[in-house]
């Protein structure tokens, strides 16, 4: 029987730098010392509900878009939301934003959105503003092992 928790990672990474930000945090969900959890990383649009419902806890990336969360994650939340409403409350969640502006907006939608799905955030929201810096790096990488070793603790 197959004990391992699942943590789905979708993440929007349209560009190289976004790319390594959703790496690290797959990096970080799947460090050596995780043992019963499976990481499944998958950009929102080949996301559904079906992998929401299939997982224990997620992890939410995307770039800040006209102060906005980006319009793949929206959509990915657009064809997800209903089908998961009655299913996945209380599911553990955690994002980051990769802001060039301070991220505000990003922020207070997928908090809109996930309030009314009735997850449960158990991160503080990891915001990456401004220039690029290779330190949001180490950030994503602590924030997808935070998860992943929650989950495994069975704290999550």
């Amino acid at each position: 029987m197959d004990n391992k928790k699942r943590l789905l990672i979708v993440a929007h990474a349209p560009s190289p730098n976004t790319l390594k930000l959703r790496h690290a945090v797959a990096e970080g969900a799947v460090h050596e010392d995780i043992e019963n959890v499976e990481v499944t990383v998958i950009a929102p649009l080949d996301a559904g509900p079906d992998d929401i419902l299939g997982c224990d806890a997620v992890i939410l990336g995307t770039t800040e878009n006209l102060g906005y969360m980006s319009g793949a994650l929206k959509d990915f939340f657009d064809r997800s939301y209903y089908p998961c409403l009655e299913k996945t409350q209380g599911l553990p969640f955690a994002y980051y934003i990769r802001a060039g502006h301070d991220g505000t907006g990003t922020q207070r939608a997928i908090e809109s959105i996930t309030t009314g799905l009735r997850w449960k955030r158990v991160q503080e929201p990891l915001v990456c503003r401004g220039d690029y810096r290779d330190e949001f790096e180490a950030q994503c990488r602590e924030l997808g092992m935070y998860v992943a070793a929650s989950l495994d603790a069975g704290l999550i």
